[in-house]
């Protein structure tokens, strides 16, 4: 936990316990042992006068006590992060550290070059780049162990848009390109229809996944039904599925095709073109940071560079 906060620090370890539910994981996040973390919140409720944990089996949970003061300690965090951000600004500062997180393709993408570029800018900053998935990001932001997190909007909707602890910035509507084999009949094309591909076999994701349910939409769309051949969990092993001859599948732009071997990527156009909404989530109050605005700022270009890019130069 950076501990940048004025605020009692045994109230965020409660506050990151209400995220995660149990003493391990909110040890595991914030730094401190389990035993550091249980003498926080004993000290906390001794403090305030009042029962915010109760037994629950061998564990412990909050109280209906505990919830309301978490619940109503989001406002004050909020406030914090705008003082904290103005106060800043005013003194033409920034903080010492800064942590980013996001999902695999984000963090090459993205956020590698985001920390190169602040590297590059503010050499005395400490940035912190760290893969995580979307739910384990907004976790990292309660701890505050990063301070920008890029998420896929599919994924954290429940977090981000009805989440008063955060606030988000689309950063792009990442569109999914289709991904053929280089013999195929179509693959000297520069854009193909999905009703074109439908008699394909097609790779996709796991059944239950949110790229399944995208892939599923988009064919809904056009009222065709594909013929799913292949599961592929990682974009690596669909590509190389593809390059194998096994079928076709899609790829987001923001994902590199490189120097795959047998495999062109082609855009979509028509109806029911796929696309995933790329987000940057912060605590709430702490987007007017200058160096969250910064960030901000690189992000959009990248992202933006990479979709004029693809698919014809590659990357």
């Amino acid at each position: 936990m950076h501990n940048r906060c004025m605020i009692d620090p045994r109230l965020l370890t409660l506050r990151v316990f209400a995220q995660c539910g149990t003493v391990g994981a909110t040890a595991e996040l914030t730094g401190y042992s389990p035993s550091a973390v249980s003498a926080q919140l004993r000290e906390l409720q001794r403090v305030l006068g009042m029962q915010l944990l109760t037994k629950d089996g061998r564990g412990v949970r909050l109280t209906a006590t505990g919830r309301f003061l978490v619940a109503g300690s989001d406002a004050l965090i909020a406030e914090w992060e705008s003082l904290r951000a103005a106060a800043m600004e005013a003194g033409d500062q920034v903080q010492s550290d800064f942590g980013l997180g996001g999902f695999s393709t984000a963090a090459a993408q993205l956020l590698a070059p985001l920390a190169a570029t602040l590297r590059s800018t503010r050499p005395r900053l400490k940035v912190q780049v760290l893969e995580a998935d979307p739910a384990r990001c907004f976790d990292l932001l309660v701890a505050e162990r990063i301070d920008l997190a890029v998420v896929v909007a599919m994924q954290s909707d429940t977090y981000v848009e009805d989440d008063p602890r955060f606030e988000q910035t689309v950063l792009l509507d990442d569109p999914l390109d289709v991904i053929l084999p280089c013999d195929h009949p179509l693959a000297s094309r520069e854009t193909v229809t999905l009703e074109e591909l439908a008699s394909e076999p097609w790779i996709t994701d796991a059944a239950g996944s949110t790229y399944r349910s995208l892939f599923t939409a988009a064919f809904t769309a056009v009222g065709v039904t594909p013929r799913i051949a292949h599961e592929a969990v990682e974009w690596e092993t669909q590509i190389a599925f593809v390059g194998a001859g096994l079928g076709v599948g899609l790829l987001p732009r923001l994902a590199p095709l490189r120097s795959a071997e047998n495999v062109v990527r082609l855009r979509i156009t028509g109806r029911g073109k796929p696309t995933r909404r790329i987000v940057a989530a912060v605590r709430r109050g702490s987007i007017t940071s200058p160096l969250i605005q910064e960030s901000l700022d690189v992000l959009q270009v990248s992202a933006d560079r990479i979709l004029t890019a693809r698919p014809e130069g590659d990357l």
